[in-house]
């Protein structure tokens, strides 16, 4: 998967020439001749991965944008 910013830029680009209805269309079209049908879809990256059990930041204290979870009742 391509990071942000990478991201963002492709999008600009495809605003700027009004290309994203376009592409949907060749996408869906293409999709379609091989019996796949997408309305609407969003891109969410919810991968879990191992990391040391702590929520505390550098400075001891709790980072706000850290959370835990379970994988599998692990």
């Amino acid at each position: 998967m391509p990071d942000e910013t990478t991201i963002c830029k492709f999008r600009h680009l495809l605003e700027a020439h009004e290309l994203g209805k376009q592409l949907f269309a060749r996408i869906g079209a293409y999709l379609a001749t091989h019996g796949i049908k997408v309305n609407h879809g969003t891109i969410v990256d919810a991968t879990i991965i191992s990391a040391p059990s702590s929520t505390k930041n550098r400075t001891k204290e709790r980072d706000p944008e850290m959370h835990q979870t379970k994988k599998e009742k692990q």
